[in-house]
């Protein structure tokens, strides 16, 4: 199947699942920001999304876009390095016009990866694992969502590493967007440059959210943060 078997395939199936998962992140980066405004409804959110049939296939299917998305970006970095044979241990001037995260594309997915794990050790795992294996791990509110991300975020080091994450993904993705536009040829010599401007914004503001909602909760600035306080005041006073 030339999906599979030629590169032009492989980079297909790596827009189509990049594609698929900047989706996920977008609908992920709105129900966190309903947590810098409500904690009820943010834990509602998180009761619905808990342990049944539909969010196990929902992550399970995330999953298996994630794994696809990685493997075949190995396959593809390995592919490029024995076309380049000899040469890619030459050494060279940066080529014009080439961005910096193009060039490091599998060191920023080892990063996001990285972050991955992280993510999953300190929601997933302590979420919607607590809710399926109880007797594994046993969590008295495995949905309470919010709590987890206030105990979280109230450790600088976790904070700091997140951080690096956000703008890793940032980098990675503002090349993939308009990468996978290019790609899937959904862009010429005019819309290249468009898909550029627009993958560059909605990337940004994206991140932004993300970034936003960790920093609030790392500084107690959340407005959820004073409500649940019974509007005691926050942001350090």
């Amino acid at each position: 199947m030339w999906l599979i078997n030629s590169t032009i395939g492989r980079k297909v199936v790596m827009s189509l699942t990049g594609i698929a998962l900047i989706l996920f992140l977008t609908f992920h980066c709105c129900m966190n920001l309903v947590a810098l405004f409500s904690a009820k409804a943010y834990n509602m959110i998180c009761e619905l999304l808990g342990a049944n049939w539909y969010a196990v296939v929902a992550t399970l299917g995330l999953a298996a876009l994630a794994l696809i998305h990685i493997i075949y970006a190995f396959i593809l970095e390995v592919q490029n390095n024995r076309a380049r044979g000899s040469e890619r241990y030459a050494v060279t001037e940066k080529p014009e016009k080439v961005e910096w995260a193009s060039q490091h594309m599998l060191a920023l997915g080892v990063i996001i990866l990285l972050g991955i794990i992280l993510h999953l050790f300190n929601f997933w795992y302590n979420m919607m694992f607590a809710e399926l294996f109880p007797s594994i791990h046993y969590d008295p509110a495995p949905a309470d969502g919010f709590g987890k991300i206030v105990t979280t975020f109230g450790n600088p080091i976790y904070t700091v590493l997140y951080v690096i994450w956000i703008v890793a993904i940032w980098f990675h993705l503002s090349h993939g967007f308009w990468s996978a536009m290019h790609t899937l040829g959904i862009s010429g010599k005019i819309w290249l440059k468009r898909w550029q401007v627009i993958g560059l914004i909605y990337v940004t503001l994206l991140m932004l959210c993300f970034l936003v909602v960790v920093l609030a909760f790392a500084f107690g600035c959340a407005p959820s943060l004073c409500c649940e306080a019974s509007c005691a005041p926050a942001c350090g006073m």
